[in-house]
């Protein structure tokens, strides 16, 4: 004869805050989706730094109205993103300093929003900056040609780091 068990309240929570965790698990780390950005070490190329100018008052302005530099809460490492290409690029006039690169989705799912996060740092290892890009609706298969807007002196930028994230449709 088996015996009725009655379950309180207590134990249906217990239960579920176990599950919750397990459930998900494979949901982050280098699965797909979720865990924290992995950064690649940064391009700087043939840069110069002293062959440029510095922004005027104007240029800045314009600069710091397009600079991104509040990331995105809803994107995730996602593995159908890849950084195919990135180096440290000045440009004349208002856009200076820039990180430029292409991102490609490998996978077969539309990415809903993509966004791409640079790090900048001086001499001494310490980071000076934080940068970003983003893009909405990039299709399966498809590319993204991508422009960070760094607002550092390239005279003060001697590295940076890259990575890209995403928002599964």
């Amino acid at each position: 004869m088996t015996r009725a068990r009655t379950v309180n309240r207590r134990q249906v929570l217990a239960a579920i805050g176990a599950a919750i965790p397990t459930a998900t698990a494979g949901c982050t780390g280098s699965g797909g989706i979720g865990g924290e950005p992995t950064y690649e070490d940064g391009n700087m190329g043939d840069l110069n730094a002293s062959n440029y100018s510095n922004r005027s008052a104007a240029q800045m302005g314009t600069a710091a109205a397009l600079a991104q530099s509040q990331p995105s809460t809803s994107v995730t490492p996602l593995d159908p993103l890849s950084l195919t290409a990135h180096e440290f690029v000045v440009e004349d006039g208002y856009l200076g300093s820039t990180v430029q690169g292409t991102v490609e989705n490998t996978g077969t799912n539309r990415i809903q929003i993509v966004e791409v996060r640079t790090r900048v740092y001086d001499d001494a290892g310490n980071q000076i900056g934080r940068y970003l890009a983003s893009t909405g609706d990039l299709n399966a298969g498809s590319t993204w040609e991508f422009v960070v807007v760094v607002l550092e002196s390239p005279t003060t930028v001697a590295d940076y780091d890259i990575t890209v994230l995403g928002t599964p449709t």
